[in-house]
């Protein structure tokens, strides 16, 4: 079994997230191991899901500085990251550091801005740092990026490249919640709940910045079998070489894979991976690495279909 302490921290985290976002388990289970693994998360759902106010929420019970950069076409680089300004007293030039010197940074709709300023934060999430007038800056550790997307709205958007999703541990898909769900959210608002007014919640801090670091040293050690191993490497090779897909995972797939699975498992309350935790975890982690086939979109055929069949088509270690 893995540290009591570190699986109690866990639970603790997802009941103080349970008292502000109904429902939507999946979503907090796949949140908590991006949190374990130190990925990045890219969000996907329509407006009014509380993409927002789950990474709020996140922020405030791990007790974790947050910022958000609403991101529209006119974003300039140096809206992100800063800029470097010159001071006439001393005739210096002083740094001026952007929203992304957070350790939770919510780019919300990264799609509506230019690829220029979207490729601002690729050396944010690569080397968790960035370089102003060729000086590098270290950015607070931990450092996270929450992005969120709209999946229905195309016109005025650029859709991020390649280069740029394979940054992401995972694509987190948000659906609406169930009846009952939100039948308690209509409830939780009609007796006073205020998103505005999250400190009023009675929501927690759990953590602090030092403690999430020890928290997410703890999936290292996690035991991954031989098996496992060859089974995460069956699935990510798979996608290379399957009829519908004309572009497979990376080997940062394929780690992201491993590091997920052993966040999942420890985040379950286990000190070792199983295959249901790949399972689990293949369509997060690899739904935004693999390409389909034009014919493929033409017939309506989606990523996480194609995942699937890789998944039954495979045979399990024990």
């Amino acid at each position: 079994m893995p540290d009591t302490a570190t699986v109690e921290t866990l639970r603790r985290i997802e009941a103080e997230l349970r008292k502000v976002i109904v429902g939507q388990d999946q979503v907090i289970e796949q949140i908590l191991v991006a949190l374990l693994a130190g990925g990045h998360v890219l969000i996907e759902g329509v407006p009014g899901l509380a993409k927002t106010l789950l990474v709020r929420s996140l922020a405030q019970v791990l007790g974790v500085s947050f910022r958000r950069i609403q991101f529209t076409p006119d974003l300039m680089p140096a809206d992100v990251i800063g800029t470097t300004v010159f001071n006439p007293r001393d005739l210096t030039f002083e740094v001026k550091r952007g929203p992304v010197f957070t350790n939770l940074l919510l780019a919300d709709e990264i799609n509506r801005t230019p690829p220029k300023t979207q490729s601002a934060l690729l050396e944010a999430m690569e080397e968790q740092q960035v370089t102003l007038d060729g000086q590098p800056y270290s950015l607070p550790r931990p450092f996270m990026v929450f992005a969120t997307q709209n999946p229905i709205e195309y016109e005025g958007t650029y859709p991020l490249p390649e280069a740029q999703l394979d940054r992401f541990l995972m694509k987190v898909r948000i659906g609406y919640p169930a009846p009952d769900e939100e039948r308690a959210i209509l409830e939780n608002h009609y007796r006073g709940f205020r998103a505005q007014e999250l400190e009023q919640t009675g929501i927690a801090r759990v953590l602090d910045a030092d403690g999430l670091l020890g928290l997410r040293a703890a999936h290292r050690g996690v035991t991954v079998e031989s098996g496992v191993l060859d089974y995460i490497n069956a699935v990510v090779r798979a996608t290379r070489e399957w009829s519908s897909l004309s572009v497979g995972a990376s080997p940062r797939g394929a780690v992201a894979l491993l590091v997920s699975a052993q966040s999942l498992a420890l985040l379950r309350g286990r000190n070792f991976v199983v295959p249901d935790d790949v399972k689990d975890m293949a369509k997060p982690v690899l739904r935004h690495r693999v390409i389909l086939r034009p014919e493929a979109e033409v017939e309506g055929v989606q990523a996480d279909q194609v995942l699937e069949q890789i998944l039954q088509s495979l045979p399990v270690p024990r």
